[in-house]
């Protein structure tokens, strides 16, 4: 059944009046529990300051828990033996060596997902790539959160955002009806910047030439694959397999024959901690927006149509997946791109590719620019020097206009270029936990925002093992 349409008119019903439960007041109030979220909840906690982490489904981890992208990228420079190889996780090779500019929370994450054997240990190997079980994510996270007494809410949506003399509110939707929490700041981890648009904060969206977004993509976990089978195959087509990615042959003659019809040129596969599995991101859901319900609701539908064609073509043409069935596919569709709110400075591709260094830095990043074609097929790939870093400064965090709200993750300051670098959950989770870092100094200082010490942020930020420089 197709989803239903969009309103053919700006016709409202008005809603009847609600009184909301005030469900608790705080230091510090983290909305959004992916990557971001962690690495706030976490930084504020750490900080000293009293954390309450709000999240709409019933687990954390975000869009590596439900939208199971993965694996996690890495947190290393690029070497040129690196570049040259690719990062193989199916078909590894020597790749030279990387300086790590990501640890603090994301180390934490990794280290207790090994310690659980819930991940591939990030290595020379590996591209410093992490591939990770995201059931075993779930538990390493929660687990992390109560370590610091951060309180969390499950279940429950933002739909409104108030700022009072003596208080921030954000309003939600909940089971149990309308509620709202009340905290000296807040940190907008949703990923599409909801509170800071319900905060007025004024925001970019998709490419300035005709503000289209990347495309969608819905993630799958293949089992029982026989690697044995499929590595064979790649050494005997040396020309179709380029680390993680490839069978360009094989999608030319599924496509030709009819069986597959998806807007993607390749493959693109990444290794599990579990032996006979793989994770595959090579579905793309063009023309759609992820802060429209009814564009949401189609991209589910093409987004699972897509996995099935997908399933299939492994199972019919690729060695090594005969017998392969699928595990999971993403409880939601994952989304790359939406809203990045507009702040004191707006990060750049220029900025990225120059790997530019500021005086407020708050995390660091390697990932190159990458940016899927919004209209198709094709991505577009540009690298950083070798053995380079850019930095992000914090005022990419404070949205202009709002003295007691920072944002993190994917919806913070910059163009569309420098949004397909930062994006990327390791990043995430280190603007995550400078987001946190200033927001709980906010509230123990009782000041706003834009009166933390940026140096007294980056001071706390090392005593919690960030790397800065």
């Amino acid at each position: 059944m197709p989803p239903l349409p969009p309103p053919s008119s700006e016709t409202r019903i008005p809603l009847p009046p609600a009184r909301a439960l005030v469900a608790g007041y705080t230091d510090v109030l983290v909305v959004g529990a992916g990557p971001a979220g962690i690495g706030a909840a976490l930084g504020a906690a750490r900080s000293g300051a009293k954390v309450i982490l709000a999240e709409r489904y019933g687990f954390p981890g975000g869009s590596a828990t439900v939208a199971l992208v993965m694996p996690f990228m890495s947190g290393h420079t690029q070497e040129s033996r690196l570049r040259q190889s690719g990062v193989e996780i199916l078909y590894p090779t020597d790749h030279g060596r990387g300086t790590r500019v990501i640890a603090g929370v994301f180390t934490d994450v990794i280290e207790r997902l090994v310690s659980l054997g819930g991940a591939v240990p990030p290595s020379e190997m590996t591209g410093f790539v992490t591939s990770f079980d995201p059931e075993i994510l779930k538990f390493v996270l929660a687990d992390l959160l109560d370590d610091s007494d951060v309180q969390t809410i499950y279940h429950v949506l933002a739909t409104g955002y108030i700022q009072e003399e003596q208080y921030t509110t954000v309003f939600f939707q909940s089971k149990s009806g309308p509620i709202a929490i009340r905290a000296h700041c807040v940190v907008d981890c949703t990923g599409d910047g909801d509170i800071a648009v319900f905060a007025g904060a004024s925001f970019d969206y998709g490419r300035n030439v005709d503000h289209l977004t990347q495309p969608m993509t819905h993630y799958l976990r293949m089992g029982c694959f026989e690697r044995t089978a499929f590595m064979d195959y790649v050494q005997k087509n040396p020309s179709q397999w380029y680390g993680v990615l490839g069978l360009w042959e094989l999608l030319q003659k599924a496509t030709k024959e009819g069986t597959l019809n998806i807007p993607r040129e390749d493959i693109l596969m990444f290794a599990s901690p579990h032996p006979q599995e793989v994770s595959v991101n090579s579905t793309r859901i063009t023309g759609v927006s992820g802060i429209d319900i009814f564009d949401l609701s189609r991209a589910e539908l093409e987004g699972r149509k897509q996995v099935r064609e997908v399933v299939d073509f492994l199972k019919r043409y690729v060695p090594g997946f005969n017998d392969a069935y699928l595990i999971q596919s993403g409880v939601q569709v994952g989304i790359r791109e939406t809203r990045r709110i507009i702040g004191d400075y707006i990060l750049s591709g220029l900025d990225i590719l120059n790997t530019r260094k500021f005086f407020d830095v708050i995390a660091r990043s390697t990932y190159p620019i990458d940016i899927h074609n919004p209209k198709g097929k094709g991505t577009r790939l540009e690298r950083l020097p070798d053995g380079q870093s850019y930095d992000i400064p914090l005022r990419c965090l404070q949205p202009k206009g709002c003295s007691h709200l920072l944002v993190a993750g994917r919806c913070i300051s910059g163009t569309h270029e420098a949004h397909s670098s930062y994006r990327v959950m390791p990043v995430a989770i280190a603007t995550g936990q400078g987001a946190g870092v200033c927001a709980a100094l906010s509230a123990l200082n009782k000041c706003a925002t834009r009166d933390v010490d940026y140096k007294e942020v980056q001071s706390e930020l090392q005593n919690q093992k960030a790397i800065l420089w």
